[in-house]
């Protein structure tokens, strides 16, 4: 969380466009925790918003878990959240398909049986194995299960022609462990080499739909909106793209260098949540009586 260069002050229209917002898209691991642990300026924050009347949305590119396994999560850390204050790369998916491909009901899912059970639960038939159990797409997830067996059929649908997208564009999914996790990016890669074929779509940050889906939950103007993460290149840069305030806390992996070289800078960097939610306060306070 050291700042090897002074943090700019916030500029005059930042301070304007934060009176506009009414809800903030929050990213996880290396905003609100840190691996198992809850910042101590977490639940504070989130009770101060809750006194603002700022709506928060929880974001994860992590599709391999579902919503109630993620607010479970949450709830062992101490934070009490409900399934419309998360949002996933999987949802994100679900929703893309729902609006923009309704036609395409069956699926062939390459993916954890969590994150199966969520495109089953939201109404698609999902595809087996067999060449004759033909889907009208193929979802790519971050697959902790992966078998050599699916990844061949799933390669076999996508060189066939059929909608190809993919949840999240991470190479490796970030561990403590000592392992890497191959995430859903380089599973794409391997697919793209063996077919020819890059996705058609892949969601989760930075691509904007994942602000999409929170605006037209909620109803709002992209300009309402805060996407609060602690990565330029996913959180800053899917804020651009949507037409949000992209604010950058450096309490996870960027740091105050990374901001001032950064090619679409944020917006606004601060050491924390703490000093948003004080920003925040701020801009809504009434103007002093002047007599």
């Amino acid at each position: 969380m050291s700042a090897a260069v002074p943090l700019p002050s916030p500029s005059a229209a930042v301070l304007a466009r934060l009176r506009d917002i009414r809800h903030l898209a929050l990213d996880m691991d290396g905003t609100i925790y840190k691996g198992g642990s809850l910042f101590p300026f977490t639940r504070p924050f989130l009770a101060r918003m809750r006194e603002l009347g700022i709506g928060c949305t929880f974001l994860t590119n992590n599709p391999s878990k579902s919503s109630a396994d993620y607010l479970a999560h949450l709830a062992k850390l101490g934070i009490a959240a409900t399934p419309a204050e998360l949002y996933t790369s999987a949802q994100a998916t679900i929703d893309w398909l729902r609006t923009h491909r309704p036609e395409a009901r069956r699926l062939f899912v390459l993916g954890t049986a969590s994150m199966q059970a969520q495109f089953r639960d939201a109404g698609f038939v999902l595809t087996g194995e067999a060449p004759t159990d033909e889907p009208d797409a193929v979802v790519v997830g971050f697959d902790l299960t992966l078998a050599y067996a699916r990844a061949c059929r799933a390669a076999w649908w996508i060189q066939r022609g059929k909608l190809y997208v993919a949840t999240n564009p991470d190479w490796v999914c970030p561990t403590d462990q000592p392992t890497v996790l191959i995430d859903c990016g380089s599973i794409c890669a391997m697919l793209e080499k063996a077919t020819g074929r890059a996705p058609d779509q892949v969601f989760g940050k930075p691509d904007p739909s994942m602000l999409d889906g929170i605006r037209s939950r909620h109803g709002l103007e992209a300009v309402q909106i805060a996407m609060v993460g602690d990565r330029i290149y996913t959180d800053v840069l899917m804020a651009h793209r949507a037409g949000a305030l992209g604010v950058l806390v450096l309490s996870g992996e960027a740091t105050a260098d990374d901001a001032a070289q950064a090619e679409n800078p944020p917006h606004l960097t601060l050491p924390s949540l703490a000093e948003l939610g004080d920003l925040l306060a701020a801009a809504r306070a009434p103007a002093p009586f002047c007599t």
